[in-house]
């Protein structure tokens, strides 16, 4: 039995039954069998039941969030949204698939010759709890209107949520066999990467899980799309609009109670502006409702599980005591449940784990530097690239520099976040391929040369 807990109370809520050898064996096939058949359907059939998907998140909204807030906490205000943009990434590739997949002709000796997108079969999806809903939708909607069909291994602590997106394809209409949940430990996983109808495998998730992950697949030549851990630079020029750059801060770090592989983790910041900005950060991250997440007044709420606050607590004592300050929280929050007080560390350095491990929880590291360059070598001094943050009144600087930041994404004065339009992933331990945008949906096709005499 997988058993899911309310991290706000640290108490079990239900149990599933995990699928054995037979029932794995079974989807396997169903996938199989729906291939053959969804692959042949047009653009228009797929992007009706993508659409309707849509409706039934929406209709759903307040189920949906609730589940994310009993199992791993989320607060219900950002499950709510965390459904919208769902809903908005099935209705963009229903509306934009067939754009980014017809065939392209080009010029060569050849009487015609031209390039086409063809679908690969089943992918296999290994997904994390920090988004529940978002993460496999973000794989979903474009695998599927490409022709794909999908097998979810989800994280176990949110396995309702898994079998709700299940059902939510199941009511939009999507043939039977094309999206199916495995309700499964990790180690189960074996025969299904090893399966050879299983063409391709995406995983959002750890280092380890990525290595393993890529390893069990390279073993088959099997493709494969990792977006792994990150430590986020913010970075703050001595021109910034300090205040601002501030509330985008502490929004930036405790999006989904700092649990996010994209939230701003080290907030490095020019000398000139150091104290005001951190003087504002401290503002703006004490003002924030540390609260049970059905609370729709809750801005901040537990950590997912046990074991998350443990190693985040060890990180922070451990960067105290390698010099780093404790200006706001730094403990383990005395109530039921997994809390974590909001964060704020000073005189972060390199070597401290705040400054060169992933924290994930709300724990915000401020790094100062004394000139462009400085802040720059600390933005890329991490393992990791997945996305940065820039701010600056200097837009053509802006651009020069976004250049050498070794990261996936630059984005310059706003927060960084995904979107359906524009590909997203890292670069260095944060992984490699890429999701959404025209790039995203190109991972899991077939491209194909067609060259005629």
């Amino acid at each position: 039995m997988i058993e899911t807990t309310n991290p706000a109370t640290g108490k079990p809520i239900r149990r599933y039954e995990e699928h054995g050898a037979e029932e794995i064996a079974r989807r396997l096939d169903a996938a199989q069998d729906a291939f053959r058949t969804w692959r042949t359907m047009t653009f228009a059939q797929r992007a009706a039941i993508l659409t309707a998907a849509a409706d039934r998140l929406e209709s759903g909204l307040d189920s949906h969030a609730r589940l994310m807030a009993e199992e791993m906490g989320k607060p219900v205000k950002a499950g709510e949204a965390e459904v919208k943009k769902c809903a908005w990434a099935c209705r963009h590739y229903a509306e934009h698939a067939e754009a980014s997949l017809r065939p392209k002709a080009i010029a060569t000796d050849a009487a015609k010759s031209y390039i086409r997108y063809d679908p690969l079969g089943i992918v296999l999806a290994v997904m994390p709890w920090n988004f529940p809903f978002w993460q496999v939708f973000r794989f979903a909607a474009p695998a599927l209107m490409a022709g794909n069909v999908g097998l979810l291994k989800h994280a176990f602590n949110v396995t309702g949520c898994a079998l709700a997106i299940e059902k939510v394809f199941k009511d939009a209409g999507l043939p039977e066999g094309c999206f199916q949940a495995l309700v499964v430990r990790p180690q189960a996983l074996g025969p299904v990467m090893d399966d050879v109808r299983v063409k391709a495998v995406t995983l959002t998730g750890s280092e380890e899980a990525g290595a393993a992950v890529a390893a069990a697949a390279g073993r088959q030549i099997k493709k494969t799309v990792l977006e792994l851990g990150g430590s986020d630079p913010f970075i703050v020029l001595a021109d910034a609009d300090v205040r601002r750059a501030a509330e985008v801060a502490a929004a930036a770090r405790m999006v989904n109670s700092g649990q996010s592989c994209i939230a701003a983790k080290r907030f490095i910041v020019h000398e000139k502006v150091a104290k005001p900005f951190v003087e504002h950060l401290v503002e703006q991250v004490r003002a924030l409702k540390v609260g049970d997440p059905l609370d729709p007044a809750t801005q901040v709420g537990p950590l997912a599980r046990e074991d998350l606050v443990v190693d985040l607590d060890r990180q922070v004592r451990d960067s105290v005591a390698l010099g780093a300050k404790v200006l706001l929280g730094g403990e383990r929050l005395k109530r039921p449940g997994f809390f974590y007080a909001p964060t704020v560390l000073t005189e972060v350095a390199p070597g401290q784990p705040a400054a060169m491990e992933e924290t994930f929880g709300p724990v915000a590291a401020v790094m100062v530097g004394g000139s462009d360059e400085e802040l720059m070598r600390l933005a890329n001094d991490t393992p990791f690239g997945l996305g940065a943050s820039l701010w600056t009144r200097d837009l053509d600087k802006a651009e020069r520099l976004a250049a050498g930041i070794e990261s996936g994404s630059v984005f310059v004065n706003g927060q960084v976040k995904s979107d359906p339009r524009l590909p997203f992933g890292g670069v260095k331990r944060s992984g490699y391929g890429r999701e959404l945008g025209e790039e995203g949906i190109r991972e899991f096709v077939n491209i194909k040369t067609v060259w005629i005499a």
